[in-house]
């Protein structure tokens, strides 16, 4: 797949990284897909045992025969130090570099992650969607910021999650009865199309498919090494 050119230098201080997010965020656009996606990407990383290494993968979900056509891996040495609310600047660059070999263009992408719910409306889902110039979504298991009710317990059912009177995402019951998701938009996507994606990829588990696979490939990876 073809990459644009970097936005941006990577070797930055967390200051300097915190006031590039407070910029990009403004370039994040809300836009609805052209279609419902067939392709979906889900990316992962881990890190390898050390913490010196990362290893960040896609894998590639054609929702129309819920299957998977491809998947790729790339390790690389971590740049960046651990700082809350600065994890794509460690995760990205391998993100988007793994990015680079899909052979397969997919309709969206999906990160591990947050996207405008995000203490500074950049999470990784943003920048890896803003990098790529591709629309984006975040599907986190967890809660970064904001505050939210309790949705129904019936597959579907949501809550708006707010933070400062800002609907910066929803949670998602992606299986009736079970813990919910975090989804947010990243890039070039609506929030009510991000809520469909990540629905649309969930067939047995509480996670989307292909982010379940993602998170398996690159944990694999990691014991292996």
């Amino acid at each position: 797949m073809k990459v644009p050119p970097p936005r941006h230098r990577w070797d930055l201080s967390p200051r300097q990284a915190i006031r590039l997010q407070k910029r990009l965020a403004g370039e994040v656009l809300h836009v609805p897909l052209a279609a419902p996606p067939r392709y979906v990407a889900s990316g992962d990383a881990a890190f390898a045992p050390g913490g010196g290494e990362i290893i960040a993968a896609w894998v590639v979900w054609d929702s129309r025969t819920q299957s998977l056509v491809e998947s790729v891996l790339v390790r690389r040495a971590v740049r960046f130090p651990y700082v809350p609310g600065l994890l794509s600047f460690r995760e990205a660059p391998a993100l988007i570099a793994a990015a680079r070999k899909l052979r397969i263009e997919p309709d969206v992408f999906m990160l591990d992650g947050h996207g405008l719910a995000h203490p500074r409306r950049f999470g990784i889902a943003c920048h890896v969607g803003l990098s790529l110039d591709r629309p984006s979504l975040g599907c986190a298991k967890s809660r970064l910021c904001g505050e939210h009710g309790t949705p129904g317990l019936r597959r579907g059912s949501t809550k708006v999650l707010l933070d400062e009177g800002e609907e910066i995402g929803r949670v998602l019951r992606t299986r009736s009865g079970v813990k919910p998701v975090y989804v947010s938009v990243g890039h070039k996507i609506t929030l009510d199309d991000a809520v469909a994606v990540a629905l649309q990829c969930c067939t047995t588990y509480r996670l989307p498919e292909p982010a379940r696979l993602a998170h398996q490939l690159v944990t694999r990876h990691r014991q292996e090494a």
